[in-house]
């Protein structure tokens, strides 16, 4: 049976430390979830997340219902051994493609077409079925499906937005009540954009209906950071304090310990990964864009203070060569630092909480990540 508990808060803030048990093992909280879309955190091994620290990965059940279908991933016995990934694993809805698939899809008020981005062929989710098609990849964390508005978007269109939000979130929790399911959990997600007003009538909604968890959806879309930063802490106050949350998509350092303070659990985003992949890594001291011709004499490794593969055995200058020339290798190798990076970022995180000292950690980190010291 999946469970949350807290371990110790934070005197000075709502920061928490805590474990999600799951089937799959137990997830420390705060967590960043690295993003598999497809099955797969792109050029990292699983045994290379699993040596980093990563404890959890999320997939999207919009592109794993396409390609390869959840009756094959069931079939192999659910995504943890299709993927060769043995520990818990959390999926998006395909409410964020209402968003990114804006042209390909039709939004109903019991559910939304797509159109394939593969072939064109269309598809029908509606909230239950997307509840039956997490179920069959073996998600650990579920989220219901939700309309994930654009930004700006008027305060009477996110209204409308949010109620069929919350419609759905009604039909995915009675659907879920038939199932009976208590080997995994189901997360209601907060929307309402900039709007704190539509934000909170959701929040207390979603309360009512007594999900497992709760996230904070349609955030990091252009929406101005002060915006987004009153809204997590709206939430924090408002959240239940027994029941894990999850801010989507928030994945600079600066904006997850700023969440963490406001009682943030979970996090996912693209950025550790996908800047990678481009040439653009973060490090002790804030980003760095290895392909940069700065470093093309550069001997020294990435980050002094990392203890990552990369880091130990390879420069700034070999790295930013393996760019020039466009191996494969330059991706991995940018990748897999800045997967540790973030492990470790939250390890660090964690400890601070346990000691008691977040505040000066999270001083003493900013300065020396924004340059000042």
């Amino acid at each position: 049976m999946v469970k949350f508990e807290i371990l110790k808060v934070d005197k000075e803030s709502r920061a928490r430390v805590g474990r999600i048990y799951t089937k799959w093992g137990v997830v420390e909280t705060p967590a960043f979830m690295p993003v598999a879309t497809q099955g797969t955190v792109k050029a990292m091994f699983p045994k290379d997340l699993n040596e980093a620290g990563i404890q959890i990965v999320i997939a999207n059940t919009y592109h794993l219902h396409l390609r390869p279908g959840e009756d094959l991933i069931n079939k192999a016995g659910g995504i943890q051994k299709f993927m060769g990934w043995f520990k818990p694993v959390a999926t998006d809805s395909g409410g964020f493609q209402i968003y990114s698939l804006s042209d390909l899809k039709e939004v109903k008020d019991d559910g939304v077409f797509f159109r394939s981005h593969l072939d064109g062929s269309y598809i029908f989710f509606t909230p239950e079925k997307v509840i039956d098609i997490q179920i069959k990849l073996g998600s650990d964390l579920i989220m219901v499906l939700d309309e994930c508005p654009p930004y700006p978007i008027s305060h009477e269109e996110a209204y409308k937005s949010l109620k069929r939000t919350l419609k759905w979130a009604e039909k995915s929790k009675n659907h879920w009540e038939k199932l009976k399911l208590n080997d995994r959990m189901i997360f209601g997600i907060i929307q309402g954009s900039v709007y704190e007003d539509l934000r909170e009538l959701s929040a207390k909604e979603l309360i009512d209906m007594d999900f497992d968890g709760y996230a904070i959806g349609g955030l990091a879309i252009g929406e101005p950071k002060v915006e987004r930063d009153k809204i997590i802490k709206k939430m924090g106050e408002i959240l239940p304090e027994n029941k894990p949350r999850y801010a989507m998509g928030i994945g600079y350092p600066e904006d997850i310990i700023e969440a963490v303070e406001n009682g943030i659990d979970l996090f996912d985003c693209v950025l550790p990964t996908r800047n990678a992949r481009t040439g653009t890594v973060f490090t002790s001291r804030g980003k760095l864009v290895i392909k940069n011709a700065s470093y093309k004499e550069d001997f020294s490794p990435i980050d002094e203070e990392c203890s990552c593969y990369t880091c130990k055995n390879f420069t700034r200058a070999y790295i930013r060569h393996l760019f020039q020339a466009g191996e494969i290798l330059a991706a991995m190798l940018a990748t897999l630092h800045s997967i540790n990076f973030f492990a470790n970022l939250f390890k660090q995180i964690r400890k601070a909480i346990k000691d008691g000292n977040f505040k000066e950690w999270k001083k003493e980190f900013l300065e020396k990540y924004n340059g000042k010291q």
